[in-house]
Order: structure tokens, then sequence, then C-alpha cells
């Protein structure tokens, strides 16, 4: 065993393992009753931007858009403080441009100048929201396939039940908030699997290692001292990543406020996942010393019934 202080990490695994499913349970029963609030780019809608002289307020804008009876507009800033992006979602006719524009230009001091009015169709929406989810699908089935040939299958196992677990519960969190879920979001989904699959192989490897390393402790105590040996180099990746998304959440505007939250969400969820949920999986799945062990090459001699150093006697005569 390793000199440093050994953190009882599996100590709280069935804890940890009750909550999880409480977490994906309630995310499940809030996907089913709530579902997602697609945006715009899953169920179509209009997009129209406009341009200031002055940079206005978002706040204003949207409540000037209300005033005009464009209840469900979302506003955003588009590229810089004077272009404003406005999306509605109903139904696209050629005047919604010329509405919105003479109910901003009504309650505005400066001028202000339609860009563009188009239309993102319902049909494309679908294809979206389609390729989306087989987008995941494709991404778990290629991270099981990789971690059973670079690793054994349990771990396999263990990574892909841990990346279902987090895309679940950020998806939950979007659900049960009613947060708008739009294609920065998918994309956030996408990268959290990304960074909780390399999390996971960091632990499983420093977990195959002391497997074959450690002649003595039990399943336990070999990945409780695994895990300690790579909490730091978790713990350092989490907070750098998390003080980007920080910057991000605070300064990046709307345009990718949801992205910034779902890899926050990600990050805090992929990594308790990949200490509790993958050790945990592989602990009852029965993981052993046998399972990893690398099986030595066998010399195969030719013909039977070779009495003992009879093969090497006559292995000289044929020399």
């Amino acid at each position: 065993m390793s000199d440093m202080k050994i953190v009882n990490f599996m100590a709280l695994r069935k804890i940890a393992g009750a909550m999880s499913i409480a977490l994906v349970l309630g995310a499940l029963i809030s996907l089913a009753v709530n579902q997602l609030q697609f945006g715009l780019d899953f169920t179509g809608g209009t997009l129209i931007e406009v341009g200031y002289e002055q940079a206005p307020s978002l706040v204003d804008v949207r409540s000037q858009l209300q005033g005009a009876g464009f209840d469900d507009a979302v506003v955003q800033n588009f590229g810089s403080e004077k272009d404003v992006l406005v999306r509605l979602g109903q139904t696209f006719n050629d005047k919604v441009g010329e509405q919105v524009l003479t109910a901003l230009q009504s309650a505005s001091t400066s001028s202000v100048e339609l860009r563009r009015s188009e239309y993102v169709g319902a049909q494309v929406g679908e294809e979206l929201t389609e390729q989306g989810g087989l987008g995941m699908l494709l991404a778990l089935a290629i991270v099981m396939i990789y971690v059973a040939l670079r690793f054994q299958i349990k771990f396999s196992v263990g990574a892909v039940v841990a990346l279902v677990h987090d895309v679940i519960i950020v998806l939950g969190i979007f659900s049960i908030f009613k947060l708008d879920f739009d294609l920065t979001v998918l994309a956030a989904i996408l990268a959290v699997i990304g960074y909780s699959l390399n999390d996971t192989i960091v632990v499983s490897d420093r977990i195959r290692e002391n497997f074959r390393k450690m002649r003595k402790g039990t399943t336990i105590e070999i990945i409780n001292e695994s895990l300690t040996q790579t909490l730091g180099r978790t713990l350092v990746t989490s907070i750098t990543t998390l003080l980007v998304l920080m910057a991000l959440l605070v300064f990046g505007g709307e345009l990718i406020h949801g992205f910034a939250l779902a890899l926050t969400i990600g990050v805090f969820v992929g990594t308790y996942s990949s200490i509790y949920v993958a050790a945990n999986v592989l602990i009852l799945l029965g993981i052993t010393q046998e399972d990893l062990i690398v099986p030595p090459k066998e010399e195969v001699i030719e013909g039977e019934g070779f009495e003992e150093g009879e093969g090497f006697e006559q292995d000289l005569e044929e020399q």
C-alpha cells in the first residue's frame, strides 16, 4: 500500500448510489411530464435581426416587444451590442419583420434598421432533433466499444452507465426548470460526454494499474487508493474548467448562456460520476484482479507424451 492517506470514497458508495438513482428517476419523470423546452432550432419559428444606431438595453427591447403582443420573444445580442437578434416562436408571414421593426422604432429614441427576417421550418427542427439523438447514441456506442477494447468489458459498462447518468441529469435539470434547449445546449451535452469520459478513463486506467500491481488489498481498498491518487488531477481539471465556464456565464451573453450552463452542470455531475458511479458499477459487477491479469504466453511443443527433458534432448539432436 502507498504511504499517502487513503480517502475511503467507497464508504459512501451506497448513499451515492441511492442519490444517483433518485436523481436519474426524478430527471426521467420530469422529462416524461414536462419534456424539454425546445428552442426555435428544433420547433421552428422566426428569426429577425435588427441594427440600432446606439446600443439598446435588451430588457427594454423585450418589454417593447411584449407590449406589442410578442410575448414569447427571445432577445439577445448578435455580433455586437448594437445588433439584436429576435426569435419568435410563431408562424412566419411577410409582415412579422415589419411589425417587429415598427414596435421597436416607436419605442426607441435612436434609429432601428431591419437587417433580416427569416423562418426556420418545423421540418428542419424535426431533422435536428432526430440527428441530435442519434449523435448521442452513436457517441455512447463508440465509447462502450473503445473502453471494452482498451480496458475490459466491466470498465466499459461502468463508463457508459456514468455517461448516461450524466446526460440524463443534465437534461432533467433543463426540463425541471423549463430552460430553453437549443443547438448550443445539445453541443454542451456532447461536450459533457467527452469531459466525463476523459475523467472516467483516467480513473479506470489507475484502477487497472493498481489491480495488476498491488498484491494485497480488497477490491474496495484498491479502488479507494486509485481514486485518491487521481483526486488531485480530477480537482485541478474540474476547477480550471469551471473558472472558464463561470466567465462565460457572466460575460458570454445570452447567445451561449445555455451552452455554458449545461456544461457547468455537466462538469459537476461528471466529476461526481467518475468517482462514484463508474467505480460503484465495477464493484457491483464484481471486478477482481483475475479480470485484469495479462495472460502469460504459453509455449506450444509439438507432439505429446514426452518424458521430462525429452523434448529438450530431441532439439539438441536435431541441431
